[in-house]
């Protein structure tokens, strides 16, 4: 089975932010997920920002200090606890803004974007929330399995986000194995949050910033993930591409000039609303 790589480029604003960002040279290389980003923050780094077209999902490792404040238009204010994940479908538009909630500890996180299908692009936002002890857990020797998001090994996690895609934070002690499998039709591909692994024999990790992409399969396949030497953590994306354009502006994506156009005209006229 052949593997394409991702590059993981590291990005830093100062000593309260650093991430490595997920992306491909095709922009939809990683469809349905269009970039993630495995970020530590610890002092307020985004304040309130449009996005429009699209989802922005923040999951929260079990690591983290403390939690994420995060609130929107709509009027939701929620606090993101370590181990949690929010699902924030911005469709027609809002504005967001997240920071730590206890300014100075530091958050572990992906900040996961995430396409929606062209017919709900142009719907109204809304957004869904996950606590910690509501993620799904499979635990196999040597192996965790956190699901926050879709299924695997016969657990689903709670939530029911506008397009079908599956997170798993998979922790592997030294020499550990696990199967995983991938429908037909669905993209996998794998990013390394700490140590190093190997899928189906081939060696990626932060070491060398490599992220294996797996392409769309026709049939249903099985993986194998294994640990190397001092355990290693990885993140596993799996969805079904939506195979639409993407026509972007930055915070806002959408599959056509139109709509893109009309949500950046909303926003400039505040219709977007405020906190």
């Amino acid at each position: 089975m052949s593997t394409a790589t991702a590059r993981m480029q590291r990005a830093n604003r100062g000593n309260h932010f650093r991430a490595y960002r997920l992306h491909g040279a095709d922009p939809l290389l990683l469809d349905p997920f269009m970039g993630i980003d495995h970020a530590w923050m610890s002092a307020p780094t985004f304040p309130p920002h449009p996005h429009a077209g699209f989802s922005a999902v923040t999951y929260l490792f079990l690591d983290s200090e403390t939690g994420i404040a995060n609130r929107d238009s709509l009027g939701n204010n929620t606090l993101i606890e370590p181990g949690g994940l929010h699902w924030t479908a911005a469709g027609r538009g809002l504005i967001h803004e997240e920071n730590p909630a206890v300014p100075g500890s530091t958050t572990h996180l992906l900040q996961i974007f995430v396409n929606l299908p062209r017919d709900r692009q142009n719907a109204a936002p809304f957004a869904l929330s996950l606590a910690p002890q509501d993620v799904p857990v499979v635990q196999r020797p040597g192996v965790r399995v956190r699901v926050p998001l879709g299924s695997f090994d016969g657990v689903r996690s709670p939530l029911t986000p506008p397009t079908e895609v599956t997170l798993l934070d998979i922790t592997l002690e030294a020499g550990a194995e696990l199967a995983l499998p991938v429908a037909a039709g669905q993209r996998a591909f794998f990013m390394p949050i700490f140590g190093n692994a190997e899928l189906n024999g081939e060696r990626f990790g932060l070491d060398n910033l490599a992220a294996p992409i797996l392409p769309a399969a026709t049939d249903a396949t099985t993986h194998k993930l294994a640990a190397k030497a001092g355990g290693a953590k990885v993140a596993v994306f799996i969805g079904e591409p939506l195979r639409q354009p993407v026509l972007s502006n930055g915070p806002m994506a959408f599959a056509s000039q139109e709509s893109l156009i009309a949500a950046t005209t909303a926003y400039r006229r505040g219709e977007m609303g405020r906190l």
